[in-house]
């Protein structure tokens, strides 16, 4: 399976190799590049199949580490960036959200009110993004970056919140649901709360996901699963079936755009898949703790480069 991925890899690259010499001379590198056209797509395949290490034994989407550290060390336009952000995140989506409805753990009727409410904003957020200056864009990512540093240092979980009454709106839309859980051997019955509060907050989360290319994981489980009081495995779960239809809605304006480059692309979704199958062989002896300093480290660095680059300080 590996020589497969490895063979479909270099044929595409040779396949687009053409390619290559009209895209860096239309604003796809910018200030130009010295390497050879297969340099910098070996070089994100390289970096990123680390990132699907790191991005699995961490916890995280693909998407929230690749659009910081590529967007802030790669020569590439931040909105090829986020456009392949985008992508990295709803492949992973896509892979994982079948299974997720067929083991009952992703719920539709608590998925699509939020997806609705989500993909609609993206849209805006990924029409914005595209329209403001570069430098904003920058500092507004940098932000946001640090601000889920912020979030991943205070965040809690709960494995099974406690819910006494579902709110008025969660019971018209028919909210709730029964999983099995295998740990306990038990059915656990759930219900949720807050759902006014909670489709508001997907207003704000929707726009930051097409505005930066992130997926929203980093953001959907805490208000699912605190918030809302969805069990951890429900809200990890729905969260990632959101994502699908969420960052559908961005891409479309991010290549309707001309936003998404192949040669970004190819190499970075094959080296996040690759580096995830590594990720999941390692998770069973890696320290869970040490991996989530590595990752937070990582986001602040490419958070306060972001801003930083924003700024004109750090060019």
């Amino acid at each position: 399976m590996r020589r497969i991925f490895v063979l479909v890899f270099f044929i595409l690259l040779i396949y687009l190799s053409d390619l290559w010499a009209v895209e860096t001379n239309s604003g796809v590198i910018e200030g130009g590049s010295t390497l050879p056209w297969w340099g910098w797509p070996l070089l994100l395949f390289i970096v990123t199949f680390i990132l699907g290490i790191i991005a699995v034994l961490g916890g995280v989407g693909g998407g929230v580490l690749f659009v910081p550290i590529v967007g802030g060390f790669f020569p590439f336009n931040l909105d090829f960036v986020r456009g392949a952000g985008l992508l990295i995140a709803l492949s992973g989506a896509l892979a994982a959200g079948p299974g997720l409805l067929k083991r009952g753990l992703a719920d539709l009727r608590l998925a699509i009110p939020l997806a609705l409410i989500a993909s609609s904003s993206a849209i805006v957020g990924a029409m914005v993004g595209l329209s403001l200056p570069k430098n904003l864009v920058n500092i507004l990512l940098g932000l946001t970056i640090l601000g889920i540093v912020a979030i991943m240092l205070m965040a809690k979980k709960s494995e099974f919140p406690e819910v006494k009454k579902a709110d008025a709106l969660s019971q018209a839309l028919k909210i709730y649901g029964i999983y099995y859980e295998p740990t306990t051997g038990k059915e656990i019955e759930w219900k949720v709360h807050r759902t006014p509060i909670a489709l508001f907050l997907f207003i704000i989360i929707g726009i930051m996901a097409g505005m930066f290319g992130l997926g929203a994981g980093w953001a959907n489980v805490p208000v699912i699963n605190l918030l809302m009081g969805a069990p951890l495995k429900v809200s990890v779960s729905t969260s990632k079936f959101l994502l699908s239809i969420t960052d559908t809605s961005a891409a479309w304006i991010y290549l309707n755009s001309g936003a998404i480059i192949p040669m970004i692309v190819v190499p970075s979704i094959i080296g996040i898949m690759l580096g995830s199958i590594v990720g999941v062989r390692i998770l069973a002896v890696a320290k869970p703790r040490v991996i989530k300093w590595v990752v937070i480290g990582l986001l602040a660095f490419s958070g306060l480069r972001a801003l930083l680059k924003g700024l004109g300080i750090w060019t």
